[in-house]
């Protein structure tokens, strides 16, 4: 009997429904091979009540998988690419991605038609250090409250009414069969996405050739070109957790556009530049970006946000 193929996922409802996805699509392209899941709970998942940042950050949600592939207890990892550090532990690789969803971010509330309709002091619920500052810059007025958990539990936040709206990402909404919630899907001038918005990643250790084979019909190369050009600029930032930075890349035409921001949490100091280039510089673009913004006044803002992060642990 065929080997199955072992797919790590966090238990999260949208996870699952990313793994069983990646599981369909791998027994379409090998039939015959048998394809199984490997639920498990993460820390991100356990640790709910705080902000992502105080924890130790998004690698929470995927150290755990990486370890039972190390240990042979799983062979591939199916992530959202936004949650996955811009720097991979030695011996692993993303292998493969899938065509890129909605990568924008989704305004949901039940008493207003837009964001722009929201009164002088509403309450928005994010946890993200990116939307927040990005949310800030535009709104200074609002009133930003933690929002974590899974899509459920935000959206029980919601309409037990104690908020006026929440952001959060329209392919997950979109990948529920929860796209009719969306009441307004924010512009990129609003709230740029995080880095890798909207991407399903599969990482498998590098030495695995049977899987890394097996995922090569899943591939969309189009969308690893953008991913790779928002993560080149994110590592190269060497922005920690609790940096709000965010990078949106666009392949039109022949011609590869990286959008860029870093701003401080508060809002108030913003840096946003646009790259372009051919699809074949896709990491020296997001290079490029980076050191361009961090020039212009980024870099000193990262380094005092890890001195305060520093100190504060």
């Amino acid at each position: 009997m065929t080997k199955p193929l072992r797919i790590a996922t966090r238990r999260s409802q949208l996870a699952m429904w990313q793994a069983e996805h990646v599981a369909a699509l791998l027994r379409a392209a090998h039939p015959g091979l048998p394809v199984e899941l490997v639920p498990m709970s993460t820390q991100g998942d356990r640790v709910t009540d705080r902000a992502l940042a105080e924890v130790g950050g998004k690698g929470l949600f995927v150290k755990e998988l990486e370890v039972a592939m190390q240990e042979g207890r799983a062979d591939i990892a199916v992530h959202s690419m936004k949650d996955v550090p811009s720097e991979l532990p030695p011996g692993f690789c993303i292998s493969a991605v899938l065509p890129r969803a909605n990568p924008h971010d989704a305004f949901l509330s039940l008493r207003h038609k837009r964001f722009e309709d929201l009164p002088a002091g509403a309450r928005v619920g994010t946890s993200s250090p990116r939307r927040q500052a990005q949310l800030r810059h535009a709104r200074p007025d609002l009133r930003l409250e933690l929002l974590r958990g899974n899509v459920d539990t935000r959206l029980r936040r919601l309409e037990e009414g104690g908020l006026d709206a929440i952001l959060l990402a329209c392919a997950g909404l979109e990948r529920l069969g929860l796209g009719a919630r969306i009441t307004q899907v924010l512009g990129l001038d609003l709230t740029l996405p995080a880095v890798g918005q909207g991407v399903i990643g599969i990482e498998c250790r590098e030495d695995d050739a049977r899987s890394r084979e097996a995922l090569g019909a899943l591939h969309h190369e189009e969308s690893f070109v953008r991913l790779r050009a928002e993560r080149a600029f994110a590592q190269t930032l060497e922005g920690s957790c609790h940096s709000p930075i965010a990078a949106h890349a666009v392949l039109e035409g022949g011609t590869l556009t990286v959008h860029g921001f870093v701003g401080s949490p508060d809002g108030t100091e913003v840096y946003r530049d646009v790259e372009r280039g051919a699809p074949a510089d896709t990491e020296s673009l997001g290079h490029r970006l980076a050191e361009r913004i961090k020039a212009a006044g980024a870099g000193a803002l990262l380094e005092r946000l890890r001195q305060e992060a520093a100190t504060a642990s």
